[in-house]
């Protein structure tokens, strides 16, 4: 895998994923995740493990989407792990990541939940 810029704030990870994934760029998003992360995505699935959210990211980025950026909710930080969410801009559900800091001081998620919605009774 190439070399990546690293998220150096909690925050930087959503900016790092949406220029990675407007680029098509399935090993660069892959690499915004710790080895053993866990995405559930899309919503009622899992992805487990770095090489499964590689290959995932590869099937969503062939239909060439875009992605905008969206404004961080603040970080909750607590030593090495922090949360980190966002709105969505349709306003629908919400976002939410725990990420957790490297031994090089650089962050990696390790759990992403990308859909929130409302519950359903």
């Amino acid at each position: 895998m190439p070399e990546y810029d690293k998220a150096m704030r909690p925050e930087d990870i959503t900016r790092l994923f949406v220029e990675r994934s407007n680029a098509g760029d399935a090993d660069g998003v892959a690499a915004l995740y710790e080895e053993s992360a866990v995405l559930a995505y899309p919503p009622g699935h899992q992805a487990v493990g770095r090489e499964a959210i590689r290959a995932l990211w590869e099937k969503v980025l062939a239909n060439r989407p875009r992605f905008e950026q969206e404004q961080p909710l603040p970080t909750l930080i607590s030593g090495d792990i922090a949360l980190t969410s966002t709105p969505p801009k349709d306003g629908a559900g919400a976002r939410a990541q725990v990420v957790r800091r490297q031994p090089d001081g650089s962050w990696l998620r390790l759990l992403d939940q990308p859909e929130f919605g409302p519950p359903t009774h």
